[in-house]
């Protein structure tokens, strides 16, 4: 069984009547590309405060290397890095004296900077002033920023957010590249499920602070509805045969579509010739990502 970087157990927090996040059980694996997804609102980014404690649960545990947050939090972070909303930096200082600020309040190396430059491709820019950068760039040095140090776990709250196809394309290939380049694990939150979907390899869906599922992106697409749309000859006939059969029927724009996960899409053929149907057309479809994304979220991605 792999080693969990994040549990959470119960995690609740509530902002007087508001319910933000509710009986929240995370399970992040070491070396994860977690996706950490939800509509705005959903609660994603208080579940990263308490994580993180900078904001207290009404109750339940946050579990960072299987020690509670609380309990042990200066020993937790020093194995953190994270960026939550807009990094924070000096806009007159260049992207080198920024990350020295840094290094020397975490006491590191000198060479820890040129490092975290290097990952994040900053170092042909490492001389030149932050109010220079584009918002991109600006998104890459508070990323390096969360580098700094060796880190074994990144938290990264909506690293994208705001930024042109260009930006987010160096972002998301950014993020893909960094369990292989630095070996640490990664949550990443989001509410674009194609963004997600192109960095992850497991994702946890978080709506009105319930999370509704969590697992591998295989395992989500399977949670999507099967169907089989058949159009076939005497229609109306066809259906009462099938629903004689068993079969979970919808007579819908001229065909007929069975509903079902476990139809075996040959033996319905035979089954309708061997009656004397005439079948022209019968295919498979299944809810891609997004619709199941949708269907369990109840709305449209904001």
């Amino acid at each position: 069984m792999s080693e969990l970087v994040i549990e959470t157990k119960g995690l609740t927090k509530e902002f007087g009547s508001l319910i933000a996040v509710r009986d929240l059980n995370l399970k992040v694996k070491k070396g994860a590309l977690y996706g950490f997804l939800g509509p705005n609102g959903a609660g994603k980014s208080t579940t990263i405060r308490m994580l993180l404690d900078l904001v207290k649960p009404t109750k339940g545990e946050a579990y960072l290397f299987n020690k509670e947050i609380r309990s042990h939090r200066k020993e937790i972070l020093r194995r953190v890095g994270a960026l939550v909303e807009s990094p924070s930096y000096y806009e007159n200082l260049t992207a080198y004296e920024n990350l020295e600020i840094i290094r020397r309040i975490l006491e590191l190396d000198k060479k820890e900077i040129d490092k975290a430059l290097d990952i994040v491709k900053l170092s042909k820019w490492k001389n030149k002033r932050v109010k220079g950068f584009s918002l991109g760039m600006k998104q890459r040095l508070g990323i390096a920023q969360a580098l700094m140090g060796n880190r074994e776990l990144l938290i990264l709250d909506e690293p994208t957010n705001g930024l042109d196809p260009a930006g987010v394309r160096e972002i998301r290939n950014l993020i893909i590249s960094l369990p292989e380049i630095i070996g640490a694990t990664v949550l990443i939150s989001g509410h674009i499920l194609s963004e997600i979907e192109l960095v992850a390899d497991h994702v946890g869906i978080i709506h009105r602070g319930n999370l509704l599922f969590q697992g591998t992106l295989e395992e989500l697409k399977d949670m999507g509805n099967r169907e089989i749309a058949i159009k076939v000859q005497p229609l109306l006939e066809a259906e009462k045969f099938l629903k004689r059969k068993g079969y979970n029927v919808e007579n819908r724009e001229g065909k007929l579509y069975i509903l079902g996960d476990k139809i075996n899409i040959e033996e319905l053929n035979k089954e309708l010739v061997l009656e004397g149907y005439g079948v022209s057309h019968l295919s498979e479809n299944k809810q891609n990502l997004e619709e199941v994304f949708l269907q369990l979220t109840g709305g449209i991605e904001q």
